[in-house]
């Protein structure tokens, strides 16, 4: 199937649209062992629920997401700084990141890779906007509606697997209710994970032995994001747009980029 599908909980039939805005139907086939917790999780539970293929135009409407975090384990860690970036029409229009406090220590690990203490989180609050695990989690999840409303896409590297499910997990734990609850149905997001198309684009791990964004950015020719949020939320989509270019055989589709980009109110941040 001529798509690239997430697919997030457990229904055995999929609506979902391309970028072209077809839509198709996809039947799922759960694994009836898995307890309703796996089901819930955002990467596994159901055989097939993931479709690539190789994407030859831009969507529209993109929505650069990602976060830097407290450590690696989805179901424990938290976020403490999300980075944001919407391009329209190939093109950059708004960008927002935001700084949290988190309610855990900071592992050392996760310190060394980002170079964030929360002492630097707390000096932020000067210059940057710094918020609580709840504000952090409600201006995460606002900004993710008001997208998918819009019909972007999300695009991110291990964005799924990781920051998505971080969130939703985060979310679960402080607010004791779902995602689904305040009205954002992971399952409905259009994700684009430029990992996962790099996959589709060199399937071969013998020619490209690792794929972290980092490594992806330096493939595509791509300004490294350097772990920090908005940066790396930037290049992501970046690489995407050089991935496509390198799915047309280095050309850049004059329709990829046609027409104007529409400026974002600020005041709206979106």
């Amino acid at each position: 199937m001529n798509v690239t599908l997430h697919v997030i909980g457990s229904n055995s039939k999929c609506i979902f649209r391309d970028a072209y805005g077809n839509a198709h139907a996809l039947l799922i086939r759960c694994d009836p062992s898995d307890t309703l917790e796996k089901r819930r999780d955002v990467t596994r539970g159901c055989e097939g629920g993931s479709v690539a293929k190789k994407y030859l135009r831009v969507p529209e409407l993109m929505l650069g997401f990602d976060t830097e975090t407290t450590g690696l384990d989805v179901a424990s860690e938290r976020a403490i700084s999300y980075g944001f970036c919407a391009y329209h029409y190939g093109k950059l229009v708004w960008s927002e990141q935001f700084f949290v406090i988190p309610d855990r220590p900071i592992a050392a690990g996760a310190q060394k890779v980002h170079g964030l203490s929360v002492e630097d989180l707390e000096a932020k609050r000067s210059s940057d906007t710094v918020l609580s695990v709840k504000g952090g989690l409600v201006r995460a999840v606002d900004i993710l509606r008001r997208y998918q409303q819009r019909g972007a896409f999300i695009v991110g590297a291990n964005v799924v697997r990781f920051d998505l499910e971080m969130l939703r997990r985060s979310y679960e734990s402080v607010f004791a209710k779902s995602l689904a609850d305040d009205s954002l149905d992971l399952s409905l997001l259009q994700i684009i994970d430029v990992v996962e198309h790099d996959l589709v684009i060199e399937p071969s791990r013998e020619h490209r032995p690792r794929r972290g964004l980092s490594t992806l950015c330096s493939h595509y020719h791509v300004d490294l994001g350097g772990h920090d949020a908005l940066s790396d939320a930037r290049a992501s989509v970046e690489v995407f747009m050089e991935q496509v270019i390198r799915n047309n055989a280095g050309q850049m589709p004059l329709d990829l980029v046609a027409g104007e980009p529409v400026i974002v109110s600020t005041r709206e941040r979106l």
